[in-house]
């Protein structure tokens, strides 16, 4: 039976996920900072390739080539495909293209701007295959990834990081490591809306966490402060984004607060989708197919859109209830491991001009 494993580059985090036959029979994440240097990714894909086993044949997907270790993105992809296929050392390995589908490591440069953070198309590329309309909603412990799917197709309008910010279709807010003065301004506390710090004390990992919410195995990397993950210590580190010590206030004042980063950060994904439909109207009961860390939030973005809602779980198969949930954390990598089943592989030849993304 050939096997497949997807891996999804991260600039925090590597993802791999393992499908044989068409069943995923492996999954794992782990903390792949690469602003700390490329060892840190040498030495996740070891322990990765211990879980997961040999393949037939790797496929490749990535955003970590934004990472400031990189000159440049072209940069960042180049290294981060050659890096890989060094680790993996298999003879069949091929980098997702978006639109140009898979690509061996010879034609890597001649589809830079399709290979550098694609993996949001390979996800939603999968689910359009499966579903053929809705609302793809993947939630990750730093961005959100919002994709209209509309006749089997994806319906983007942006497919850079640039376009899709513009576009809405990319917001950068996750479910971890989100700093909080990036997700609101002020919030309610004591009666007052309080300004925040503008300093790194704290993340929305320490928001769910305090609020009970916090996925297990969602926020692999170092605490703001570098102290232990405790409610206790999510709290003081909560406090200080508003001057103030955490015995100022009870715990379920800091509870309180907590939801007000929730609601702010919620109305953030619930704007860009409100823009998203508004140029790709979806008919009433075209779902809301939610993924990755934050499916949670995805969940209850479809309440507030009066939606159905389709977890991207649902989707696959796997050999445990376990691995199904992890596919849905790891979604592109799983996406591009069963996207592979199809031969979308181009083969060494001229340069083809850049194409368009799917509409």
């Amino acid at each position: 039976m050939n096997s497949v494993i997807g891996w999804d580059i991260g600039g925090a985090h590597l993802k791999g996920v393992r499908v044989d036959g068409g069943v995923v029979t492996g999954a794992i994440q782990l903390p792949s900072p690469l602003w700390q240097g490329l060892e840190k990714l040498d030495a996740a894909f070891v322990k990765a390739c211990r879980k997961l086993g040999s393949a037939t044949h790797h496929v490749i997907t990535m955003t970590g080539e934004l990472a400031d270790v990189f000159a440049s993105r072209s940069e960042g992809v180049q290294t981060l495909a050659r890096r890989a296929a060094e680790k993996l050392g298999c003879e069949k390995l091929t980098i997702y293209a978006g639109p140009s589908g898979f690509v061996p490591l010879v034609r890597v440069g001649d589809h830079i701007d399709e290979i550098a953070s694609a993996n949001w198309h390979a996800s939603a590329r999968f689910v359009a295959m499966r579903l053929g309309e809705g609302l793809f909603v993947d939630i990750g412990s730093t961005t959100t990834d919002i994709v209209a799917l509309g006749h089997g197709n994806v319906s983007a309008r942006g497919y850079t990081d640039a376009e899709r910010l513009e576009t809405g279709e990319l917001v950068y807010t996750g479910m971890a490591r989100s700093f909080l003065m990036a997700v609101a301004a002020r919030v309610p506390f004591r009666g007052s809306l309080i300004p925040l710090m503008n300093e790194y004390f704290a993340n929305m990992a320490d928001v769910y966490r305090i609020l009970g919410e916090l996925p297990l195995g969602a926020d692999q990397q170092a605490t703001a402060d570098g102290r232990e993950k405790s409610v206790e210590a999510s709290v003081a580190r909560l406090a200080r984004m508003l001057g103030v010590d955490a015995a100022e206030a009870s715990k379920e004042a800091w509870v309180e607060v907590a939801r007000a980063f929730r609601e702010a950060q919620l109305r953030t994904v619930h704007d860009a989708a409100m823009l998203v439909l508004s140029r790709d109207p979806l008919p009433p009961r075209a779902p809301i197919i939610g993924a990755g860390v934050g499916v949670k939030i995805a969940r209850m973005l479809a309440e507030r859109l009066e939606r159905p809602f389709i977890p991207f779980s649902r989707l696959v198969m796997a050999t445990s209830p376990r691995l199904r949930k992890l596919a849905c954390d790891c979604a592109p990598a799983a996406a591009i491991a069963l996207l592979a089943k199809a031969d979308f592989t181009i083969e060494p030849g001229p340069s083809p001009s850049k194409p368009s993304p799917d509409r």
